[in-house]
């Protein structure tokens, strides 16, 4: 499992400055006394540099909220974070400049064009050298597949198109870190597989992607790592290869011996262990295969056939948080 802030404000394995995000007890409440409403409770984030971290959870989750904090956009009831190794608040003159961001959908004047949006944006930037605005602007346009319309009003761009801009607006300089709340929204399926191949093509240049979603197709096919929020609260943290490596693989055995395969699987150590009419089935708990099929044989139990099924991301997810999730995207 990824290495977790521990309640001192330290880090057990990793420190912030190994971590491109850390949280250590980050809550925020709205409203005060009887009324007031727990958004986030306590969580601890880690997410490594280079990774690429699909923040995850049902509508609602608290999610937008956190991103909201780590990006100083909301004050947190308590708690501390770091972005890119330096404390928030107190440095984020120094970091965010660092970090490009894309929180709860795009902000541009309707009347401009798509490029004379990113082009005011640039000179309100003094990170940006005014000679390189004019390249650096196309450059992210270009990205983003809306060169073509980068002379067309802001009003008149699909919501797709909107979204690709808001994207464009965050590559105008390097970042190191990006934050990105759903950031497919609105996109058809030719846009969204382009957009997945950028966030992929930014984290392999060595930007971190903190990637804030609800479709499981984007985390499978983009992250490296994975957070589950739920009623605001982090209910599961890894990379994506031990979550899944974490799953509950389940062995089937078809047999005219029912009973008799059952009792195989319990003395391996299976779990959940039954028999119907046409064989035996049971959780592996880290048990081989190949040795429970040695064992049914070495007991004498004919096999008709014998599977190993393990739940997908979506049912990790439902088993994590009790609610369903869009697989779609």
């Amino acid at each position: 499992m990824i290495s977790r802030p521990d309640r001192a404000g330290g880090f057990d394995q990793a420190g912030a400055g190994d971590l491109a995000v850390a949280s250590t007890g980050l809550t925020k409440r709205f409203g005060r006394g009887a009324r007031a409403t727990l958004a986030v409770d306590a969580i601890d984030l880690a997410v490594p540099r280079g990774a690429v971290y699909g923040f995850l959870g049902p509508n609602g989750s608290g999610k937008t909220t956190t991103i909201r904090m780590l990006l100083g956009l909301v004050r947190p009831t308590a708690g501390a974070h770091h972005l890119l190794g330096a404390p928030m608040p107190e440095r984020a003159g120094e970091v965010l400049p660092r970090v490009g961001a894309l929180v709860e959908g795009p902000g541009f004047h309707p009347y401009l064009s798509g490029r004379d949006n990113l082009r005011r944006l640039a000179a309100a930037d003094r990170t940006v050298d005014p000679r390189r605005a004019g390249a650096q602007v196309a450059s992210a346009l270009a990205r983003v597949g809306l060169s073509a319309a980068a002379g067309k009003r802001y009003r008149a761009y699909s919501l797709g198109m909107r979204q690709r801009l808001a994207l464009a607006a965050t590559l105008l300089r390097p970042r190191e870190l990006l934050v990105l709340d759903e950031p497919t929204n609105g996109l058809d399926p030719q846009g969204t597989r382009e957009v997945r191949a950028l966030i992929t093509a930014l984290a392999r240049d060595g930007a971190t992607v903190l990637l804030s979603t609800h479709l499981l197709a984007e985390v499978a096919q983009i992250c490296t790592h994975v957070g589950v929020m739920h009623q605001g609260r982090l209910v599961a943290q890894s990379s994506l290869a031990e979550l899944r490596g974490a799953a509950r693989r389940r062995a089937r055995v078809v047999t005219d011996r029912p009973a008799d395969a059952a009792r195989v699987l319990r003395g391996l150590g299976l779990s959940e262990v039954a028999a119907g009419g046409q064989g035996a089935h049971g959780v592996l708990n880290g048990v081989a295969p190949e040795q429970v099929v040695a064992a049914l044989v070495h007991s004498g139990v004919p096999v008709r056939e014998f599977t190993v099924s393990e739940p997908d991301l979506e049912d990790l997810f439902v088993a994590l948080t009790g609610e369903g999730f869009d697989v779609s995207g």
